[in-house]
């Protein structure tokens, strides 16, 4: 009897040929991980295009203010170019100038040194005015020579100005024509001067400025003598709005009396020197 063997089928549900099933819970957490995941993955991405923006933002305001700058740094340039051809406008023209004055500045040369030269002249003449008059007067010893328009009298020359200053003016005048300005110590010279000067007012060398007291342009003390005042004079009136100070300066009056006067007023003046001899 044969004995027939048959191969048994085999199960299906063998757990060698199929997986067991996942659990449940291990599947949940799967799906939370990769949520999880892909949450992080797009926050993070977040976070990168915000940090982007900002330095965009940033980066774009610094280019801003950079451009900015340079349109300033623009401007200035234009300026400066702008003051430099100012500059060399204003160059030409001076030279132009210069170049055209060159002529007239040789015609001022010349005038001057025409100046000198009657100058040298009028000292010529005066010393001809000199010995004519000394020949007139016999050769005497006691006529002394004086300037053309300057007037003699006894040892001195008298120049009774044209023009007219302020007192300081006045006084740097005659000191620079060997001059000074007029000194009267005698009766006789009150004389002289009042005569020659009964025209307008002219200043004299007596002040009080310097000490308070009135002396001489020579330092030399005053002694008062009402009479060849005016009435009330000096009196230092200082309502004479003509700036800060009393009248500190004496004239001489049309009568050829003195009255005192602010300093810085403009008149005719008076200048003394020694006459020389010859």
């Amino acid at each position: 009897m044969t004995t027939e063997y048959h191969d048994e089928p085999e199960d299906e549900s063998s757990s060698f040929w199929n997986k067991d099933p996942v659990p449940v819970s291990f599947s949940r957490a799967c799906g939370f991980k990769r949520w999880l995941f892909a949450g992080l993955t797009a926050a993070v991405i977040l976070v990168l295009i915000i940090t982007m923006g900002v330095n965009s933002t940033r980066t774009s305001n610094q280019l801003w203010s950079l451009k900015k700058s340079v349109a300033n740094l623009s401007e200035s340039l234009s300026a400066a170019q702008q003051l430099t051809k100012d500059a060399a406008k204003d160059v030409h023209r001076l030279k132009f100038a210069v170049e055209s004055n060159q002529d007239q500045l040789t015609s001022v040369s010349e005038a001057l040194k025409q100046l000198s030269t009657l100058d040298s002249i009028g000292r010529t003449v005066a010393t001809l005015k000199c010995s004519l008059e000394r020949f007139i007067n016999n050769g005497s010893v006691g006529v002394g020579c004086c300037p053309l328009d300057w007037e003699a009298f006894e040892t001195s020359c008298y120049l009774f100005s044209k023009t007219a200053l302020s007192w300081d003016g006045a006084r740097d005048w005659c000191n620079g024509h060997e001059s000074h300005l007029v000194i009267l110590n005698t009766d006789k010279e009150w004389d002289f001067v009042g005569q020659h000067a009964t025209s307008t007012f002219y200043w004299v060398g007596l002040t009080d400025e310097r000490t308070g007291k009135w002396e001489w342009v020579s330092q030399t003390p005053y002694v008062m003598d009402r009479r060849r005042w005016k009435p009330g004079q000096p009196d230092s009136w200082t309502d004479h709005g003509q700036g800060p100070g009393d009248e500190d300066c004496a004239h001489l009056h049309l009568d050829g009396r003195l009255n005192d006067l602010h300093c810085s007023s403009r008149l005719r003046f008076i200048c003394q020197r020694h006459s020389q001899r010859t």
